[in-house]
């Protein structure tokens, strides 16, 4: 946290295309070397992916499947007299929602489709149907922070 005021959060405009503010956060975390046209490209293609494989509206999809990706929980690491506890801590909506973000984009780049638009759509479509690597990060630190919930009287 800052000494002297508080952070000042900048005002995201919203995507062109679909006029929300959570796609375009996400565009930015797909962005690599301030190239946005080409996350614009990747992202886009996912959602066309999206749409012909549901058949439904994609941005409901898309944001249907960062909600199931976002965790409610996750473990802090704190040394309390000369040992280390993993305390379970809960997670606000913004901070889960960019764990979301990262975890679907690093498990897209891990797939083995052709092109990034393909491995992206593939993951959002796991992640809406409840399946695939992003949901197993999700359960695993869940379940972590169930295993370590006799410690959570160490958070302060």
């Amino acid at each position: 946290m800052p000494r002297k005021r508080k952070a000042v959060s900048r005002e995201i405009l919203p995507d062109p295309k679909y006029k929300s503010v959570l796609l375009s956060k996400f565009m930015n975390c797909v962005m690599e070397r301030g190239k946005k046209s080409i996350a614009e490209t990747i992202v886009y293609g996912a959602l066309d992916f999206l749409n012909e494989k549901t058949k439904r509206d994609p941005l409901e999809v898309f944001t249907e499947a960062i909600d199931n990706a976002r965790p409610l929980v996750k473990v802090v690491s704190r040394r309390v007299g000369g040992s280390n506890y993993q305390i379970p801590t809960e997670v606000t909506v913004k901070a889960g929602t960019a764990i979301a973000f990262r975890w679907i984009i690093s498990v897209a780049r891990n797939r083995s489709e052709k092109s990034m638009k393909e491995c992206l759509g593939a993951e959002l479509l796991a992640a809406y149907k409840k399946e695939g690597t992003t949901i197993k990060k999700r359960e695993d630190t869940h379940k972590m922070a169930e295993a370590n919930k006799a410690f959570a009287h160490l958070k302060w």
